[in-house]
Order: C-alpha cells, then sequence, then structure tokens
C-alpha cells in the first residue's frame, strides 16, 4: 500500500489532495499483472475502471489488429490511463496492451463514486485534470493540425512548380511537333509555287497561262496562309474573333470557293443547299476557315466519285452548317481522337484541323456534334447561336 500511495500522490488525477484522501484512494486499489502482449481492455468493450501503472510499459492502439492500426501513446511507471471511464459509461475508445511484464492499480467506477462522495476536493481534483486533459488535447490537435496544413502547402508548392515544369516540358515538345510538321507540310505548296514561278517565266509571252499560272500560285499562297493561320491560333491557345453580319450563303460561297478546285481533282461533287440564310453575327473568316477544313477533311476521305454536302439552315433556333460526306468514315478509335492536337490518318495537314475548328465554334459561343460510321461516311454539325 505504501508503494500504491507514493505512485498516487505523484499521479496528475490526485497530485494536489491531501494525504488522507491519497490513502482513502490506494485503500480501494487493486493490483494486476500482464505478461508481454496479453491485452488489459479492448476496443468498444465496457469502461469501468482506472489504470495506474506500477512497473512495465502499456501501450494504446486505435483500431488494433487492423491495418490502419494508430499507436496513440505510451505508459510507463506513474502513468495512469483509461481515465474517462469514472466519469462516463461509454466503452472504451481504444485497446490496452502489455508490452512487457506489467503490474497495475485499477480503481473501479463504483469505489471511485463512493470516494467523491466522502471527499469532495477529489471531485475538483478529476475536474482540473479532465480540463487540462482537454486543453492538451485541443493543443495537440491544433498543433497536428497547422503541421498538416503547413506540409500541404509544402506539397501544394511542389505540385505547382512540378506542374510548370511539365507544361514547359509539354510545350517544348508540341514547339519540336510544329517545328516537324511545319517544315513537312510547307514542303508541297513551296515545291508547286517554285515549279509555277518557273513556269511563268517560260509562258510569260502567254497571257491566258499567265494568268492560269498566276491563279494557282494564289491558291497555293492561301494555302500556306491557311495552314500559317491554325499553327498561330494554336500556338496562341486563343481565336480573336472580328464579329460582322454575314449571310450563311456567303460563308458556304466562300470555302467552296477555294475548296471546290482540289476536289475536282480527285472526282469528288460538293453539293451546296441553303435551307435558310437568316443573316447572323460570326467572324467571316473564321468560319469560313472551319468550313475549310471540313471540307477538305471530307475531300480526303472520299474516293473518286465521292460527294459531300453541305447545307445552311435552323436548328432549334440558331444557325446551323452541316457538313457531310459519303467517304470512308471513322471507327470509334479514330472518332475518340478527332480533336486531339496533332493527330491526322492523311498527310499534307497540320494535325490541328479538328482542333481549330472547334475552336472557333466554341469562341462563336457555339457547338459541334460530330457521327461517322466506318465505310459509310462522316457527317459535322456546326450550330452558331449569333442571329442577327
Amino acid at each position: 500500500m505504501t508503494r500504491a500511495i507514493g505512485i498516487l500522490q505523484h499521479a496528475y488525477f490526485f497530485q494536489d489532495l491531501p494525504g488522507p484522501v491519497i490513502e482513502a484512494i490506494a485503500a480501494v486499489c487493486h493490483p494486476l499483472e500482464y505478461q508481454a502482449g496479453e491485452v488489459v481492455f479492448q476496443e468498444g468493450s465496457r469502461g469501468d475502471r482506472l489504470y495506474i501503472v506500477l512497473t512495465g510499459l502499456v501501450q494504446v492502439w486505435k483500431n488494433h489488429g487492423s491495418p490502419d492500426a494508430s499507436l496513440l501513446s505510451e505508459y510507463g511507471p506513474g502513468r495512469l490511463f483509461g481515465e474517462m471511464a469514472l466519469v462516463d459509461r461509454l466503452p472504451r475508445s481504444a485497446t490496452a496492451l502489455a508490452m512487457q511484464h506489467t503490474e497495475l492499480l485499477y480503481l473501479d467506477r463504483q469505489d471511485f463514486h463512493g470516494l467523491v462522495t466522502r471527499y469532495p476536493e477529489l471531485a475538483m481534483s478529476v475536474m482540473r485534470s479532465l480540463s487540462a486533459i482537454v486543453r492538451e488535447s485541443n493543443d495537440s490537435f491544433v498543433a497536428d493540425l497547422n503541421h498538416r496544413n503547413r506540409e500541404l502547402q509544402r506539397a501544394y508548392r511542389q505540385l505547382e512548380e512540378a506542374q510548370q515544369e511539365l507544361i514547359h516540358h509539354e510545350r517544348l515538345s508540341s514547339i519540336g511537333k510544329m517545328s516537324d510538321m511545319i517544315l513537312h507540310d510547307i514542303r508541297n505548296p513551296v515545291a508547286v509555287l517554285k515549279g509555277y514561278a518557273t513556269m511563268l517565266e517560260q509562258v510569260a509571252d502567254d497571257p491566258a497561262r499567265v494568268r492560269e499560272f498566276a491563279r494557282r500560285v494564289s491558291t497555293e499562297a492561301q494555302r500556306l496562309s491557311h495552314m500559317a493561320g491554325e499553327l498561330l491560333d494554336y500556338a496562341r491557345g486563343e481565336v480573336r474573333l472580328d464579329m460582322s453580319v454575314v449571310a450563311p450563303s456567303a460563308v458556304i460561297a466562300a470555302a467552296v470557293a477555294y475548296e471546290q478546285a482540289y476536289a475536282r481533282v480527285g472526282g469528288v461533287s460538293i453539293e451546296t443547299r441553303i435551307e435558310n440564310d437568316q443573316p447572323v453575327v460570326l467572324d467571316f473568316d473564321r468560319v469560313v476557315r472551319a468550313l475549310l477544313n471540313l471540307l477538305d477533311n471530307a475531300r480526303k476521305a472520299c474516293r473518286a466519285g465521292g460527294r459531300i454536302e453541305l447545307v445552311a439552315t435552323r436548328r432549334e433556333g440558331v444557325t446551323a452548317f452541316i457538313i457531310s460526306d459519303d467517304g470512308e468514315g471513322m471507327p470509334p478509335e479514330v472518332r475518340a481522337r478527332v480533336f486531339e492536337p496533332f493527330y491526322s490518318r492523311s498527310t499534307g495537314g497540320t494535325g490541328l484541323g479538328m482542333m481549330v475548328v472547334k475552336n472557333i465554334v466554341e469562341a462563336h459561343g457555339g457547338s459541334m456534334e460530330v457521327s461517322s460510321e466506318e465505310g459509310k461516311g462522316t457527317s459535322i454539325i456546326i450550330q452558331l447561336p449569333g442571329t442577327y
């Protein structure tokens, strides 16, 4: 009992109590012994005792025996645990294990209540101790929360740095791809221009031939300008619009006028139909470019004798352009990548055409629908809301 009194006098629950009260507490404490690995109490079990460590070591675990088990604390000689069981009737919130041969004292809740009735100062001592525990737990929680916040901030900064580095590398990679594609794609138009320039020198005395070759030079120059525009839009990452009031028929006529010559060479016909020509507010050059990209794709998908139809109409109260072809169509895996930059199944393009179309349409606040079936053809609907 003398040994128990010495430990109780230094326990934070009882350290300010007078000697007679300490002796009364020691008189109702009972000894227990546990071997290494034995369970003192199990999480979820009924709690009705306070334990005081005389010798040995006790660990308290949350979710003991599970993959997410957490060690909450360790208690050596002179420390007490399970104190909340004296004041509440809730199940144990953790599991206590003896880590070596351990001697304990325990104080039963019923005996404790009897002591409180006889010694009111014991109740005050317990309340002060519980208040200190709550404050310490709160301080510990706040400190842990601040530590976690600092770690999150540090991780966020590292993530931002990594993201910026990744974007930098992706831009360098894109520039490399663009450089390769530019060199590849401008080679053909430049060769054509060079050839026509040479022929112009040879037919300088034939005005008709000069006009024909000059027209072809102009067409190839427009093609180069068109490709440069696509690459510039991609590099900028945005589409700048120059809005005006335009009839859909004028947009279709401009696009077809440019593409018609290429279609004839390939034996592909382009038919147009104007179902509704209500003026619309749009960027004329941009929308013409979008239709050109779609017509160019449709022409490349068609064999000789193929047919492309370009329709201006109204759908759901907005202007719509519908481009349909009876070409080779797209399998689902190609359809899924249709707006992917630099992806192309044909030669002589930047691989940016469909992405440019999408960007132009979205810059106008519009939408696109793409439907395609392999072996039967493709239909693309552009809807633009800017009715005049």
